[in-house]
């Protein structure tokens, strides 16, 4: 490392080696040294001795650790970047090492509801209570009191290959955006501030449901103009249930929430679109959670998204249309007729 590892504030942290993860790694080595956690110790050693992970190269200023508490000793800022299934464990595993000095960003796209399997919540009424954002679970599982979120439209096989893209941290505290702003900020990566963290990160989760419905439309080679209808109406449903969470409207609209809609439900890149034209080519669920080496963030978010919606009695028929398909094996066609004639009156009726 080109600074003594003892130096928290030249050596930021990421918790998570998976495609997203290492495409932050590589983005924040432009600007700063990086500790990254991964488990497995195969994967420390490879990135420590050939500086190559999931073929592509590493940055030399990168370096790998199977220690959470190394990771939690020698840096002040630390992202967190693992699927939302895991990220209340990773955080207990994590908790007991973070004091309130640290800060925490995390770039987790999804929910969680502890203690309920995917079959106990199909049955289950749900409500705000019951569903926990990652920056809730970080206030609920450590000391840490400066947390932010970082969410856009950031697919990672783009900024692995070095294209160009943005994101928003958004956090109640300046003083984390600006840290997140030090060490992302480059002539490849452009980084907005926001102080609507629950905003930002309800955008980044409820998107990824709708992206399944894109990719359904996709996997049926249907045109752009039903796309373009699908993510337009699906961003209205998103900022209602956004809106019922306690979330601003003007979150939706920008980078974190717009932004990152599009990219998601346009792009083969996306595990979202892909899992719904698998689905959409005659796959069932089962086969594709066994074949996908990470099952994409939607699949959840839809079943969460169908409960919130009977919660707070909100009229959202691509959410319930979505559920039906994913989850009972409606016929998706029938599903796109129903929604073809559904009685919307109104083109924008949630600014």
């Amino acid at each position: 490392m080109s600074e003594n590892i003892t130096d928290k504030n030249h050596l930021t942290g990421i918790i998570g080696s998976g495609s997203f993860g290492t495409a932050l790694a590589n983005l924040i080595a432009l600007n700063d040294d990086v500790l990254m956690y991964s488990r497995s110790p195969e994967t420390v050693d490879k990135i420590n001795t050939t500086h190559r992970h999931i073929n592509v190269d590493i940055a030399e200023n990168i370096m790998a650790t199977n220690d959470m508490e190394a990771v939690a000793k020698n840096c002040n800022l630390i992202f967190i970047v693992v699927p939302s299934t895991a990220f209340r464990t990773t955080m207990q595993r994590i908790g007991p090492y973070l004091k309130p000095s640290h800060i925490i960003i995390h770039g987790t796209k999804g929910f969680d509801i502890t203690g309920l399997t995917e079959e106990e919540l199909i049955d289950s009424n749900i409500a705000r209570q019951n569903i926990h954002t990652m920056s809730e679970i970080i206030s609920q599982e450590s000391v840490v009191l400066r947390t932010g979120c970082l969410s856009g439209p950031n697919l990672a096989v783009e900024i692995l290959a070095g294209q160009p893209s943005a994101t928003v941290i958004a956090s109640r505290f300046t003083e984390v955006v600006n840290a997140g702003r030090r060490v992302l900020d480059s002539e490849q990566f452009h980084v907005f501030g926001s102080h609507d963290i629950l905003g930002a990160e309800l955008a980044g989760a409820l998107k990824n449901a709708i992206a399944v419905g894109s990719g359904l439309l996709g996997g049926l080679g249907l045109g752009k103009n039903i796309q373009a209808m699908l993510i337009t109406r699906g961003l209205g449903e998103m900022v209602y249930i956004g809106k019922a969470m306690g979330a601003d409207s003007k979150a939706f609209l920008g980078t974190a929430g717009i932004g990152d809609l599009v990219a998601t439900a346009t792009s083969e890149k996306s595990r979202n679109y892909t899992f719904g034209m698998r689905l959409a080519k005659g796959e069932t669920l089962d086969q594709i959670k066994e074949t996908m080496p990470e099952l994409a963030e939607g699949v959840r978010t839809i079943l969460m998204m169908k409960q919130l919606s009977k919660s707070y009695k909100l009229h959202t028929p691509i959410t319930m249309m979505l559920y039906n398909v994913v989850y009972e094996g409606f016929d998706i066609r029938r599903a796109i007729k129903y929604l073809m004639t559904y009685p919307y009156t109104v083109d924008v009726d949630f600014v």
